[in-house]
């Protein structure tokens, strides 16, 4: 006697299976041909076709998993935050723990300039909301500046001291001063390393 409804319940689980295995690797085809276009042409420059076309799916993929453009964009940075905070928080020194307070301070600005620079089509759009300053990779930033230089022995107004090195690391900052002062990512990297060391009584 044979069991039709035995052999549909064995079988849909594996089907369930085999279309989240499918839409994840869609999910890493868009992500990856998203960041490389961006990479490529700077992200004003990429349509949802362009995205489509270069991960070799439909366009109907693509807003169906991201809705619109703007959600897939932010989706890229969200991912792009995650691996940033994930080195300063736990990668090897002098950007991660196990190195002095100080040398992570520095090159956790160094690295942020590196990121906002690379990131900055994407991060200015956000910007234009009030409300990214207080995000959650706006917030972690805040914080991982502030307990670090409370860690190096800092006087005066934490808060302020705190802020005035987020200041530096800005993206319309960051990008006006490549653009019309003259600077570069080192330099920019040297005048945040100077400021931290003047408020840490270096």
């Amino acid at each position: 006697m044979s069991h039709p409804a035995h052999g549909l319940h064995v079988c849909a689980p594996r089907a369930a299976q085999r279309e989240r295995g499918d839409a994840a690797r869609n999910r890493a085809l868009l992500l990856d041909a998203a960041r490389n276009l961006v990479a490529e042409r700077g992200a004003d420059a990429v349509t949802m076709d362009d995205i489509a076309a270069a991960a070799g799916v439909g366009k109907g993929t693509l807003f169906r998993r991201f809705g619109s453009r703007a959600g897939l964009m932010m989706v890229l940075l969200d991912e792009d935050e995650r691996a940033s905070q994930q080195a300063f928080l736990f990668g090897p020194p002098p950007l991660g723990p196990d190195a002095p307070p100080l040398d992570r301070l520095v090159a956790f600005g160094r690295d942020r300039i590196r990121f906002v620079h690379a990131h900055h089509a994407l991060l200015s759009s956000v910007n234009n909301d009030p409300q990214s300053r207080y995000n959650a990779p706006a917030m972690v930033q805040r914080t991982h500046v502030r307990v670090l230089l409370q860690e190096a022995h800092t006087t005066g107004d934490l808060e302020a001291q705190t802020e005035a090195l987020l200041a530096l690391l800005d993206v319309d900052y960051v990008e006006h001063q490549l653009d019309e002062g003259g600077h570069t990512l080192q330099s920019l990297g040297d005048a945040f390393e100077s400021v931290a060391r003047k408020l840490c009584g270096h």
